[in-house]
């Protein structure tokens, strides 16, 4: 078995072709419409783009190692009404931010727990918590959106900036060079590979195996709890009906990245060139009207397009 740092230091055709599918898309966009390529519409691509990204650098990991975590929408809707809530009744923004990031680190745990120590399977107990969390917040805000009252600074992590780059896009940038590090780097993310190729060697060779996966899911439930926060600045309200959906657009953009579903195999870097081309597409069918029900159909068509794609690498690779 070819080992993540040995596989790393090759350059990878799968994220060469995805490159070229996010520049052709570009292009198009480009050619189709007349702002696409504008400053405003470059800086809501950033800020939509850093949800997935930022949820997306935990759950890379955690497909790796051979899990999965359906429930990182529900968390994005939780996150963001505590937020707010905790904005509202006068805590200090920072404060109540915190808070809600806190709450998805504690539905995470519960993911962890439910996983790992009940050994309910992944795609079950995280289905679970999916909609038992959504219930929850629809439960706490009266299914009504928490408004008014809200301090002024509610929104400053999507209305700040470092000189004209959007605050977003440092979190990004650090969010991603940390899990970078810790993919190539750290003992979670070799654990994390070694777990997803063989659970039983690495087991065997002396790894926490529960251990490990525990953690990872406790670090997606604190990244989705984070771009829930970040999420609820963005629109200014505390909304129980956000991240519908957002889950998907978290495994296509992993899966789309390389991110094999039996584990053993992805890339930080391949999640973010994928998370791209998701919202490169949303957004220009957007600007060019396409209803969401079209967009729906082709990111379905892309996910099976990707796992086609990843199979014909992993076959030829063989080969």
């Amino acid at each position: 078995m070819v080992s993540p740092r040995a596989e790393g230091s090759r350059i990878n055709p799968q994220l060469i072709v995805l490159l070229g599918i996010l520049l052709g898309f570009c292009l198009v966009f480009t050619m189709t419409t007349a702002s696409f390529f504008s400053a405003e519409n470059m800086s809501n691509l950033v800020r939509s783009s850093a949800f997935v990204i930022i949820t997306g650098a935990g759950v890379t990991l955690l497909m790796i190692s051979g899990n999965l975590d359906l429930s990182v929408g529900s968390i994005l809707a939780l996150s963001g009404c505590v937020y707010a809530f905790a904005a509202k009744a006068g805590m200090p923004v920072p404060l109540a931010a915190l808070l809600g990031c806190l709450s998805g680190l504690a539905v995470g745990m519960i993911n962890a727990v439910t996983a790992v120590k009940w050994k309910v399977t992944p795609f079950i107990a995280t289905l679970g918590t999916m909609y038992g969390v959504r219930g929850f917040v629809f439960i706490i805000t009266d299914a009504k959106t928490v408004r008014g009252g809200l301090p002024p600074d509610f929104s400053f992590l999507d209305m700040s900036h470092l000189g004209p780059v959007p605050l977003a896009f440092f979190i990004v940038i650090l969010i991603v060079a940390l899990f970078y590090a810790l993919e190539k780097k750290s003992l979670l993310g070799k654990y994390s590979f070694a777990i997803g190729g063989n659970r039983t060697a690495a087991i065997l060779s002396g790894i926490n195996a529960d251990g490990v996966v525990m953690r990872l899911y406790v670090i997606v439930g604190f990244l989705a709890g984070l771009s829930g926060v970040m999420m609820g600045s963005r629109l200014a309200v505390g909304d129980p009906n956000v991240g519908v959906g957002f889950e998907f657009d978290v495994i296509i953009a992993v899966v789309l990245g390389g991110t094999a579903l039996a584990g053993g195999k992805g890339s930080i870097v391949g999640m973010i060139i994928g998370a791209l081309i998701v919202q490169v597409i949303g957004n220009g069918l957007n600007l060019l009207n396409v209803l969401s029900f079209w967009q729906s159909i082709i990111k379905g068509i892309l996910l099976v397009a990707a796992v086609l794609l990843n199979q014909a690498l992993v076959r030829k690779k063989g080969r």
